[in-house]
C-alpha cells in the first residue's frame, strides 16, 4: 500500500549525502592539487577509480526508480487516490494498522535488498577495474 515510501524516503537521505560527500571530494581534489606529488596521483587503492558520490548516485537512481514503479503499480491497482487520505488503506484505523505494517516489513525488506545489490554491483565493478589497473601496471614495471 505505502511500501514504496520507504525506499522514496531512503532515496533522499542518499541524495542528500552525496551532495555531502561531493563537497568534501571537491575539497579533496584541490587540496591534492594544491600538494601537487606525483606519486599520489599515481598509486591507485582499491575503489578509488570511481568517485564516492557516483556511487551513491547509482543507489539513488535505483531507489527512486523502485519506489516510482511501484507508486504506479500502486496507482493502478486503486491504492493511491488523489484526493485525501491519499492511501485508501488510511480511510480506516484497521486499514492504517496494515499499511504502517507493511511499510515497516515490505518496505524496509525490499529497501534493504536495493541496497544490498547496489553494494555487490559496485564491489564487483570496483574489484574488475583494480584488476585491469594492476595489470597495467605489472606489465609497464616488467
Amino acid at each position: 500500500m505505502a511500501c514504496f515510501a520507504i525506499s522514496a524516503g531512503a532515496a533522499v537521505v542518499v541524495a542528500a549525502s552525496k551532495y555531502v560527500v561531493r563537497h568534501f571530494e571537491k575539497k579533496a581534489e584541490v587540496k591534492c592539487a594544491a600538494s601537487n606529488n606525483e606519486e599520489t596521483n599515481t598509486i591507485r587503492k582499491f575503489g578509488s577509480e570511481v568517485k564516492v558520490s557516483k556511487k551513491l548516485g547509482y543507489l539513488e537512481l535505483a531507489l527512486f526508480a523502485g519506489s516510482f514503479l511501484l507508486l504506479i503499480e500502486h496507482i493502478i491497482h486503486g491504492e493511491i487516490i488523489p484526493y485525501f487520505p491519499f492511501f485508501t488503506a488510511a480511510a480506516t484505523e484497521l486499514g492504517t494498522q496494515e499499511m504502517l505494517y507493511e511499510m515497516g516489513t515490505v518496505g524496509v525488506t525490499m529497501t534493504l535488498a536495493i541496497t544490498f545489490a547496489w553494494g555487490i554491483g559496485v564491489l564487483i565493478s570496483d574489484f574488475v577495474r583494480y584488476r585491469k589497473q594492476f595489470k597495467k601496471t605489472s606489465k609497464t614495471q616488467d
